[in-house]
């Protein structure tokens, strides 16, 4: 019979922390990402990095409770940069349908 604060317990409790600190480690290395040479990107860029960086945070904090948070991070950037990327290609038609409609504007004056 095992007794409480076994060794079988302190296992489970670092592999546990271990876990989170692989959770934290890459929630921080994708937000450094997505904060580092923005300034440059184009709109889609920079939408499909955010959807990447916030999927990959959801992910990683979904598959920590799931007993996986490296796979559920890779999942959650995929989804998340695909969702940015298809957001971002939408606002570009909306601008370049809002710039056609000004310049028909123009040229009928």
């Amino acid at each position: 019979m095992a007794l409480p604060g076994g060794a079988a317990d302190r296992a489970a409790d670092e592999e546990g922390g271990q876990a989170m600190k692989r959770t934290a480690v890459a929630i921080g290395l994708v937000g450094t990402l997505a904060l580092s040479g923005c300034a440059n990107l184009t709109g889609t860029q920079q939408r499909t990095l955010t959807g990447a960086g916030g999927g990959a945070a959801a992910g990683a904090i979904i598959g920590a409770l799931a007993g996986n948070p490296g796979m559920g991070a890779a999942i959650g950037a995929a989804a998340g940069g695909a969702g940015g990327f298809l957001y971002g290609k939408h606002k570009e038609s909306e601008d370049r349908a809002y710039q056609q409609g000004v310049r028909d504007g123009q040229s009928q004056r």
